[in-house]
Formats: structure tokens, C-alpha cells, sequence
């Protein structure tokens, strides 16, 4: 399993780099968030709460201009980012 786990972590790393430079929407990285279940299942359960609540932001986001909601996309990737960070150091210490 979490050999699994780190190869959907890598996906959903090379997911979020396409999204910042332009190759995914927020709905299809979303999407493809979602579907890693293994890496999800790897975690602690609040890291699944963490990352679904920065998808909803996400794609609500993706409703407004880049500023006009209450939240950016900047601020929002950035968040992601720190997940994913989180996340591998979750993976390697197990």
C-alpha cells in the first residue's frame, strides 16, 4: 500500500504543477485529487479533511476572477503545496 501511496502522491504532484501552469482546470484537479484513495487511506484522517476543504475552496474559486472571492487560487496552491510536503513527510516516516 504505500508504494502506492507515493506513486499517487507524485500524481497528484505533477497534477498541481499543471494546474499552476495552466494544463488542468481546478475541477479536473480536483477530481484527480479525490481519486487517490490510497494515499488518502495512508494518512491520518484529518489530512483528508484538510485536503477536501482546500478543493472546495478551490474549485468555488474557480467561479470568480483570480482575487474577487474571499480566498485566491495563489494563497490556495500554496496551501496544496504545503499538503503535499506534509504529506510525503507523513509517507516516509512510516
Amino acid at each position: 500500500m504505500t508504494d502506492t501511496a507515493h506513486h499517487q502522491l507524485t500524481t497528484l504532484t505533477q497534477a498541481l504543477q499543471a494546474f499552476e501552469r495552466g494544463d488542468h482546470t481546478a475541477a479536473a484537479l480536483s477530481a484527480l485529487a479525490r481519486q487517490q484513495t490510497a494515499l488518502l487511506a495512508a494518512l491520518p484522517p484529518r489530512y483528508s479533511e484538510v485536503l477536501l476543504n482546500l478543493l472546495d475552496r478551490l474549485e468555488s474559486s474557480a467561479l470568480f476572477s483570480e482575487e474577487s472571492c474571499s480566498f485566491s487560487q495563489k494563497d490556495l496552491v500554496a496551501n496544496l503545496q504545503m499538503w503535499v510536503e506534509k504529506a510525503r513527510g507523513v509517507l516516509g516516516a512510516a
